[in-house]
């Protein structure tokens, strides 16, 4: 291909650097003062090779730096205030942002409302590690292309424990840690606990050297063994995702400190419940079960279905050294083999866990039902419980298609009104999300023995929306009450923003290409094209690969105290008030909601913020961590079957090569073009490839056969052979 500068003498489809970008296009304005423009109408009379998605993120930070004026339809116009003429020139402020370490020891910064990140060489980090919040200095002086800068301070760590190797030496010893850019810790010889050379340990950083290049120093904390075992890499794995493997010896002494027994005088203050038939339904290895439903029907003949929630804010008291390690952690983690709790097991599995024959207490949303199955009541309050059973949800299922065992026909009535309510949901424009699970089936050792994908079925989608109508509910609740008394009364939302739509515009392409046209003119044509594609996948098993990255293209749901309503469920109020053995935003919402059932409180809204983003920050962190699990053990499973042939499809398409996910297991790894018999061209789309001399074309989703070739542990990767038709 021929090089476009030497035909392009103006300069045309040029690709600017995005400090170059935005002076363009702040010239662009400054030319026609009077325009309204969109990205699309900047970058056809600029004519640069930069995408709409990099002109709007311009034309956004100018904005931020009120050199433009941000309009509706996404266009913008100049700012009356701007001198003609003038530039982007030095700038030199502080700034917050999170700091990422490349594996060559610089660190570039990421500020919220800011263009492109800030360099910072290594000798300007000031003690910052990878993830860090710091406050740093930054600068663009001319002729530069990236904006530099140096760390002031570090304003919060991400962890101050992480995992490595230790290496003995006569008069200290270094943990190297985990991860592409690895960290070197000074330990004293006192310090390393009981750690043998090359043992993996777990070390806590307390100090720093002196000079320019500061090295931390810290402790080990925690001596793992050789490297290699399963269960040193998952928790590894949790270590590495910040995660803290034990509770602090404070928090310990509380937990174990609380009375088994509930008093009589608190059960006085509380709705008797025990009288009414109440059961469970969970994983069949579930130990923290923080639901149940009860079921009765009253003398009019209308039924009450109460949702009752481990009252888990009885036991753990604002400000206490376990309230504060749980909004730390502010979640608990699931692994493939494991769970890592957000409060200790005296609570999760014991106090607050809802087990059959035990009294227990809760936080209830009992709703009433008419003969019409609609909702004509509602109430919200502190309850004992008495559950009757617990189900697992294959035990619940057999009631549900066999009609027969333990309340089969109370499992049927809630079934039904699941499903209404279900219904009515997918009428008001949510999004059917649902996605096959992968699951394990582990040896003593556990090691994977079988991977399967398991199919939701009606009971867990039973408990799903009752738990979500509870959420809803409360979140409506609170809302409505600020509304009534005229000012806001600061809550935890889970939120979920309207989707992107370059993504989806993209996501459409992609669709057209495997013969499915989406309609996404409005955010509800949008809901109605991906639910449509769900079912379409159902049939179709080639289209499931469109599912994850329709997921893809939505905003990432998150807990805020400004609401803007739950796009994806379709709800304008939604909370999270159903888990709080195992989310700390639960624990909030059931704080908030008891001191407002009887009188009016209002938390400092900014104080509830900060709690907001802490909770969102470890969800992130522990998602991250549930997939590395899943893929470790999806590598180590294909280990076992190394030379062994499998029918997959063509899940993603890079410059090196295709990833191919496995029919049945979910298992991805990647074919590269090196290996094959041809060289590929990939088409720009992303979507297909064609062979340059059998000009054969194969696109994304379409089934081939391929080998399995090796893996690696350490980096989660499948490596696959090709089986092209009429190759050996």
């Amino acid at each position: 291909m021929k090089n476009k500068k030497s035909n392009n003498p103006k300069g045309e489809g040029r690709h600017l650097t995005a400090k170059q970008l935005q002076q363009e296009i702040l010239l662009l304005f400054q030319k026609n003062p009077k325009k309204r423009l969109n990205p699309k109408q900047i970058g056809q009379q600029l004519r640069v090779a930069n995408n709409k998605d990099a002109i709007m993120h311009a034309c956004h930070q100018l904005a931020q730096l009120s050199h433009l004026v941000e309009l509706e339809d996404f266009k913008y116009k100049l700012r009356s205030s701007t001198r003609v003429g003038a530039t982007l020139g030095p700038e030199r402020k502080t700034l917050v942002g999170r700091i990422d370490i490349t594996r060559a020891g610089a660190g570039y910064v990421t500020v919220e409302g800011q263009g492109d990140d800030v360099y910072i060489p290594i000798k300007n980090l000031n003690t910052a590690l990878h993830g860090d919040t710091v406050k740093i200095r930054g600068w663009l002086p001319r002729g530069r292309n990236r904006p530099e800068g140096e760390v002031l301070e570090v304003v919060e760590r991400a962890r101050d424990h992480f995992m490595g190797t230790i290496y003995l030496h006569h008069k200290y010893a270094v943990v190297v840690t985990d991860s592409n850019n690895a960290l070197e810790i000074l330990v004293k010889p006192e310090d390393v606990k009981d750690a043998k050379d090359e043992d993996r340990v777990v070390v806590r950083i307390d100090s720093w050297t002196t000079g320019q290049y500061r090295q931390p120093v810290g402790k080990v904390t925690m001596t793992l063994g050789r490297a290699g075992s399963n269960d040193i890499e998952m928790k590894a794995i949790l270590i590495n995702n910040g995660f803290n493997l034990e509770f602090p010896t404070d928090v310990l002494a509380e937990s174990e400190a609380l009375p088994l027994e509930i008093p009589e005088a608190e059960i006085s203050l509380r709705r008797d419940l025990r009288e009414i038939t109440t059961f469970t339904i969970d994983p069949e290895n579930a130990k923290d079960f923080d639901d149940a439903l009860s079921f009765r029907y009253l003398e009019n003949g209308h039924l009450e279905i109460g949702v009752h929630i481990a009252d888990v804010t009885h036991y753990v008291k604002e400000h206490s050294p376990l309230d504060k390690e749980a909004l730390s952690r502010s979640t608990s983690v699931y692994l493939v083999d494991r769970v890592l709790p957000m409060l200790p097991e005296r609570l999760s599995n014991e106090l607050c866990s809802l087990r059959p024959n035990e009294d227990k207490l809760t936080f209830s949303a009992i709703f009433t039902f008419d003969k019409d199955e609609k909702i004509i009541d509602r109430w919200f309050g502190k309850t004992v419980i008495h559950s009757d059973r617990r189900f697992t949800y294959e035990e619940a299922q057999q009631g549900l298609e066999t009609d027969e065992g333990d309340f089969a026909k109370e499992l049927k009535i809630l079934n039904k009104i699941a499903h209404k309510l279900r219904k009515d949901r997918f009428k008001k424009g949510a999004i059917n999300f649902e996605s096959e699970e992968v699951r394990f089936r582990l040896d003593e050792e556990g090691v994977p023995i079988e991977v399967f994908t398991k199919e939701r079925k009606d009971a867990h989608m039973l408990i799903e929306d009752f738990m979500l109508l509870a959420n809803r509910e409360v979140a409506t609740y609170v809302h409505r009450k600020g509304e009534d008394e005229g000012a806001e009364i600061p809550f935890v939302y889970r939120v979920h923003d309207e989707p992107n739509p370059d993504k989806v515009e993209e996501l459409a392409r992609f669709a057209r290409q495997m013969g499915v046209d989406m309609n996404i003119g409005t955010p509800e044509d949008i809901a109605r094209s991906f639910n449509r594609l769900a079912k379409m996948a159902e049939e179709n098993e080639s289209l499931r690969i469109l599912g994850p990255i329709a997921i893809r293209t939505m905003a990432k749901a998150e807990y805020s105290s400004d609401n803007i309503g739950h796009y994806g469920l379709a709800f304008p109020y939604y909370s999270h008030f159903t888990s709080p053995i195992r989310r700390y935003s639960d624990v909030l919402a059931h704080r908030i909601l008891e001191l407002n059932l009887k009188a009016t409180f209002r938390v400092g809204k900014s104080h509830l913020e900060e709690m907001c983003k802490q909770v969102s920050k470890q969800e992130r962190r522990a998602t991250d961590a549930e997939r590395e699990s899943i893929k470790y053990k999806q590598v180590e499973f294909m280990s076992k079957h190394l030379g062994e042939v499998f029918s997959g499809y063509i899940s993603g398409i890079v410059d090196r090569g295709i990833f191919v996910e496995l029919k049945g297991n979910r298992c991805e790894g990647m074919c590269g073009f090196e290996n094959m018999d041809e060289p590929f061209e990939v088409d720009p789309s992303r979507l297909k490839i064609k062979g340059v001399y059998s000009k054969k074309e194969y696109k994304m989703g379409q089934e081939i056969q391929v080998r399995i070739a090796s893996t690696n542990l350490q980096r989660r990767q499948i490596e696959m052979d090709w089986l092209i038709a009429g190759q050996a």
